[in-house]
C-alpha cells in the first residue's frame, strides 16, 4: 500500500542525535514515537491519492489482463497469452486505459483510504475505542462510498482496456478517458455510469472490510506478536501483504462480474 508508506515516513519520529545508552534512552525514543502527532486530515487524504495513483500505474497491465481473460471467458473464448505475444506493440496495449485507471485512484483510492481513516477516528471518539468489528464497519462503508462516485472511471477502465481484443465491427475506437466518458454519456445517457454498478460497490465493500480493515488490524497484530513496530514501513508491507492476498481470493467473483458489467452498460 504506497500511501501507507509515505503515511509511515510523514509520520515517523525524527532519529536522535544523540547516542546515548541504557533504558532511559529507549523509554524516551518510545515516548517521542508515542507522542508523534496525528497526520492532518488534508495529508491524509492527499498521500491516499498519490499512493493509489502510483501503485495503479505499476498493477495496471495486470489489471488489464484480468479484464481480457475474464471477457474472453464471458464470450466463451479462451485467452491466450502466446498469442497475445505475437501482436505488434503487445506490451503497449496493455497500458490500455491507464489515464482512466489513474482518474479512478485519484477519487476511489483518495476516498476509499481517506474516509477509512476519518470515520474510523470518528467511532473511536464515541466509543473510546477501535476494535476489528469497528474497523470492518467502516471498512465497509468507505469502499462503497467510494466505489460510487469512481463508477464512471471504472466503466472507462473497462471498455478502454478491452476495446482492442474486440471485433474490428464491434470495437468503439475511444481516443481516451475524455473522449470516452463525453461519448458514453453523450450516446448512452449519464445512468450508465453507473446502471449494473452493484457488484463493483458490494466488491468495493468487500475491499473495505477485507483490505483496508483488515490492513488496520494487522498492523497491530504484526506489532504486537512479531514485534514490528506498528505504522514503520517493514510493519506496514507485512500487513499490507497479508491484507491484499485476503482480499484478492475472497473478492475474486465480484471482480469477474464488476469487470463484465460496464462492457455490457
Amino acid at each position: 500500500s504506497p500511501f501507507q508508506l509515505f503515511r509511515s515516513a510523514l509520520s515517523a519520529p525524527a532519529p536522535s542525535s544523540h547516542h546515548n545508552h541504557g533504558s532511559s534512552s529507549s523509554m524516551m525514543l518510545a515516548s517521542s514515537a508515542a507522542a508523534a502527532p496525528a497526520l492532518p486530515k488534508s495529508v491524509v487524504f492527499a498521500t491516499s491519492g498519490l499512493g493509489g495513483c502510483l501503485g495503479w500505474m505499476i498493477v495496471h497491465p495486470a489489471n488489464t489482463l484480468a479484464i481480457r481473460m475474464n471477457l474472453a471467458s464471458m464470450r466463451g473464448e479462451t485467452f491466450s497469452m502466446t498469442e497475445l505475444m505475437k501482436k505488434p506493440n503487445w506490451i503497449g496495449g496493455l497500458y490500455d486505459g491507464l489515464s482512466a485507471g489513474i482518474w479512478r485512484q485519484v477519487f476511489y483510492a483518495t476516498t476509499r483510504f481517506g474516509l477509512f481513516e476519518t470515520f474510523r477516528d470518528m467511532l473511536h471518539q464515541y466509543r473510546g475505542k477501535t476494535d476489528f468489528a469497528s474497523r470492518v464497519g467502516v471498512g465497509a462503508v468507505s469502499g462503497g462510498i467510494a466505489a460510487y462516485l469512481s463508477c464512471p472511471c471504472e466503466v472507462a477502465v473497462v471498455r478502454l482496456s478491452n476495446d482492442s481484443q474486440l471485433p474490428a465491427a464491434e470495437r468503439r475506437n475511444y481516443k481516451g478517458v475524455v473522449d470516452a466518458m463525453l461519448r458514453i454519456s453523450r450516446e448512452e445517457g449519464l445512468g450508465a455510469f453507473w446502471r449494473g454498478s452493484n457488484p463493483f460497490v458490494f466488491r468495493a465493500m468487500m475491499v473495505g472490510v477485507f483490505q483496508v480493515a483488515t490492513l488496520d488490524q494487522f498492523k497491530q497484530i504484526y506489532d504486537d506478536y512479531l514485534g514490528i513496530k506498528y505504522n514503520t514501513v517493514p510493519n506496514v508491507f507485512c500487513a499490507a501483504m497479508t491484507s491484499g492476498l485476503i482480499y484478492s481470493v475472497a473478492t475474486m467473483p465480484l471482480e469477474a462480474a464488476k469487470n463484465r458489467m460496464p462492457l455490457e452498460a
